[in-house]
């Protein structure tokens, strides 16, 4: 073998090499992430979104109601896509859905490392270093809440935004990478993957690539202010019944915001205006393009925020939620500090990782404990419930028929320890609307609002009701089960109870 064929073959060994331990560290990264931030596969949102997977799987389930989750299901692929993986693997849903969050966190790992390598471009090992800064970084960061927003940079379960994310993160990342001619097309596919999933979150991604791509050729400072967001969406006059829907959102309305969500919306403006003048000094035309290309960004966006939120006639535009753009805000921001930590401060002593990283991990861990106290910090897809509201769940789904339809606390879902069980997702049967999820629903499709609104007001003073309330709401919509915290009313047959709660017949 010639001088230069082994040549060839020593760099190749080299790039294999680095790439295999690359994906090894992302991976230790990944169950590192899964540790801190735990896995509650039925909680919060997944209320929503879990039941359009379920129904795709099994037109039977959810007969009554299920237009509170099936209007987010119809705008996107997600249900389709998971539904699919379950049927091509074989895999039951919670194995499926499991791999599919261990996924979404390694994909936005590697895209935290993707975009650090655009804006850290040194092939030194103060480069080396600033991308692991940034991967780190965002593994401990997951569940960092977005101000104002009720989201986190990745939820602790699966959803379509975790999708997006990873898609956005990679889009912009695609988007810098200016060494390669087909850049602009790999962004595209990672934005049509983005938007496929998750239309609304993606849109922010869209524009903000091409506001990138616009601020790179013109050049001009100023012109970031023209930065504009997506208000593609034909509204009609909301019913009456959607004001009482709207005063239940604050998170659409920056007005009502606490001032720490304000500093949380106004920080990164700050920040990316700083890490600007500081990259152009330093030559780093990235990193000095995002920033400049951020800070307008999210300025017009807080603009955006303020003007619909004041006039009471804009009340159906307030759910626009321009300020949604923080998400992909703070997960830029994550990758850029992390990578001036690892590069400037970090740098290859262990000691200081560790000095940074074991406090943060550890706060990161106690408060997602803290939001979650009554149910295992991993949900292993293997194992069965501590939580009991979700081994009543449980129970009903083995043991109810699969037309029954539920009434439950409208506000269960937030009661101590229930730890936000989402009972559809969990129980896989009907329940009348609540006030904790359903009303999320309602306001980004405001005709779901007059149903949602008579059935709340049907629910009402929930813990006074007794056995001729339930009757009342069988008679009206159908009602054949209950779940009642205990002791619960009197002189119901109750086939199942612990602890905490009874399911109860409603004959």
């Amino acid at each position: 073998m010639d001088r230069h064929s082994l040549n060839i073959k020593r760099i190749f060994g080299r790039i294999l090499n680095r790439t295999l331990g690359r994906i090894f560290g992302l991976l230790l990264l990944t169950a590192f992430a899964l540790v801190i931030h735990g896995y509650h596969p039925y909680a919060e949102d997944a209320e929503i979104y879990l039941p359009g997977v379920l129904k795709t799987l099994n037109p039977s389930l959810f007969p009554a109601n299920a237009e509170f989750f099936a209007e987010h299901a119809g705008h996107t692929l997600y249900p389709n896509l998971i539904a699919f993986s379950v049927r091509a693997t074989h895999l039951p849903l919670p194995w499926a859905t499991f791999l599919w969050h261990l996924i979404s966190i390694f994909l936005l790992l590697a895209a935290s490392w993707r975009l650090a390598s655009a804006l850290f471009e040194s092939e030194t090992s103060e480069g080396e270093c600033a991308r692991w800064g940034a991967v780190a970084l965002m593994a401990t960061l997951l569940t960092l809440p977005i101000a104002g927003t009720e989201l986190y940079i990745l939820d602790q379960f699966l959803n379509p935004r975790n999708l997006a994310a990873f898609a956005a993160l990679f889009a912009v990342a695609e988007v810098l990478h200016r060494d390669s001619g087909r850049r602009y097309g790999r962004a595209v596919l990672w934005l049509v993957f983005a938007a496929a999933v998750h239309p609304f979150m993606a849109s922010f991604a869209i524009l903000f690539c091409v506001w990138l791509i616009l601020l790179d050729r013109v050049r001009p400072r100023l012109l970031g202010f023209a930065a504009a967001l997506p208000f593609g969406i034909t509204f009609e006059p909301p019913p009456a019944a959607y004001h009482e829907v709207a005063l239940r959102q604050p998170s659409h309305f920056i007005l009502r915001w606490q001032w720490y969500e304000w500093l949380g919306a106004i920080g990164p403006v700050l920040l990316f205006w700083w890490f600007g003048s500081w990259a152009r000094r330093r030559g780093m035309k990235n990193l000095e393009l995002v920033s400049r290309a951020m800070a307008p960004f999210v300025l017009v966006a807080l603009a955006a925020a303020i003007g619909l939120g004041i006039p009471a006639r804009f009340e159906a535009l307030t759910r626009l939620q321009p300020l949604r753009s923080l998400a992909l805000c703070y997960m830029v921001l994550v990758v850029v500090g992390g990578g001036l930590l690892g590069q400037y401060l970090l740098q290859r002593q262990v000691w200081r990782w560790l000095v940074l990283f074991v406090p943060l991990s550890l706060g990161m861990y106690f408060a997602q404990r803290q939001l979650f106290p009554a149910s295992a910090h991993v949900e292993w897809p293997w194992a069965q419930p501590r939580n009991q509201w979700a081994q009543a769940f449980e129970w009903i789904r083995g043991n109810t028929p699969v037309d029954a339809l539920f009434a439950l606390d409208r506000r269960h879902m937030e009661l101590p320890g229930e730890d936000e069980n989402g009972f559809r997702a969990r129980a896989e049967r009907s329940r009348l609307a609540d006030l904790v999820k359903d009303k999320g629903a309602c306001s980004m499709f405001p005709p779901l609002s007059v149903k949602w609104a008579e059935q709340i007001a049907d629910q009402k003073n929930w813990k006074q009701l007794g056995k001729e309330d339930f009757e009342r709401l069988r008679q009206k919509y159908g009602v054949s089960w209950v779940v009642v915290e205990q002791p619960g009313p009197a002189g119901m047959g109750c086939p199942y109870e612990n602890s905490m709660v009874r399911v109860c017949r409603v004959d």
